[in-house]
């Protein structure tokens, strides 16, 4: 087995950098992203599997941020978040709030 090799990924809607941890198997090669470890994935070659982990990022992503806009609109819905605009409206009112 080679070494574990270190690829950086960028994510070209966000600006993120990921970290790719590749490294070659008997069959092929081997990679997960470090930062997001569910990312694992299988290639032919180096450049394959980049492709892949590269989609597959892309793929939890989406999913992560679909699962947290579904989330807030939950706790939108059930009024858990009431008291924090509440709060700030109440400190809007006071004055004790800074233009930005």
């Amino acid at each position: 087995m080679e070494h574990i090799q270190t690829v950086k990924i960028q994510n070209p809607e966000y600006g993120d950098t990921y970290t790719a941890h590749i490294e070659k198997n008997s069959t092929g090669w081997i990679g997960q992203i470090q930062e997001v470890p569910e990312v694992q994935c299988e290639g032919r070659t180096p450049e394959t599997l980049l492709e892949i982990l590269k989609t597959e990022l892309h793929e939890v992503l989406i999913a992560r941020a679909d699962a947290w806009d579904k989330q807030i609109e939950e706790d939108i819905k059930a009024g858990r978040l009431d008291r924090l605009g509440d709060k700030a409206l109440e400190d809007l009112r006071a004055g004790r709030c800074k233009d930005l």
